[in-house]
């Protein structure tokens, strides 16, 4: 039996060879990039590019609302007359400037007793105006302009309305109070009135629909039942 020749150190044996050629060698980093950068330059330019034209379009668009803004000013500022108003109105529905206009045309008209246009301008005006005072404003226009342009009940509901709307402005809460309370006072409902009044005077303690409501409570005939005032007994006798 024959044995095998001895191995060579020095020559390298076949399976070491091709261990040797099956390694991949790995580019360095600097061509990786370069490889990566001749791939993939045009849509890296093309994202910039995309980036860079949003930014531009959201600066030029805020900029372009902004003069638009200031022009609507300008033109409120400029409509001096009913006439003005309305055109102004006409011509920027919706903005919240146009709900101010109405109500101001709302406040003419009503003045001049003129109950339907107000109205009218008094419900454009809160169709318009989402919150804040000026719809406290005018939502208590359109109940007074109702009540006092012959339609009571819905005038009386809309100011109880008002009345109780905590997220009115307290000034408007008690003038609704006052109002509803004359109102109820003038059908004879004396106890509705007087709870009214109560709420008048307490919602708005320092303004002047506190003072008018406490003084028109004043007058009331004091409630069957009620407790009698301390202050009125005679004084007991030693």
């Amino acid at each position: 039996m024959s044995t095998p020749a001895p191995t060579d150190p020095q020559v390298p044996s076949k399976d070491a060879s091709s261990q040797q050629g099956s390694t991949p060698i790995v580019p360095p980093f600097e061509e990786r990039l370069r490889m990566f950068w001749e791939k993939n330059a045009k849509t890296v330019y093309a994202v910039v590019a995309a980036v860079l034209i949003a930014i531009l379009a959201k600066g030029g668009w805020e900029y372009y609302q902004q003069e638009q803004e200031r022009g609507v000013q300008a033109d409120y500022a400029a409509a001096s007359t009913p006439e003005k108003l309305k055109t102004f109105i006409s011509q920027h529905p919706g903005h919240v400037l146009s709900g101010v206009a109405s109500l101001r045309l709302a406040d003419e008209a009503y003045s001049a007793a003129k109950y339907t246009d107000a109205q009218l301008e008094y419900q454009h005006a809160v169709d318009i105006l989402k919150s804040g005072p000026f719809l406290s404003r005018a939502r208590l226009g359109l109940a007074v302009s109702k009540l006092v342009g012959g339609q009571k009940a819905e005038g009386e509901e809309k100011l109880k309305q008002l009345a109780n709307d905590v997220s009115v402005i307290k000034p408007v809460r008690a003038e609704a109070a006052f109002h509803y309370a004359t109102a109820a006072l003038d059908a004879g409902r004396a106890d509705d009135a007087a709870k009214y009044l109560d709420l008048a005077s307490t919602v708005d303690q320092a303004g002047v629909w506190a003072q008018r409501a406490m003084m028109l409570r004043a007058t009331l005939p004091v409630p069957a039942g009620a407790p009698a005032d301390v202050s009125t007994k005679p004084a007991a006798k030693p």
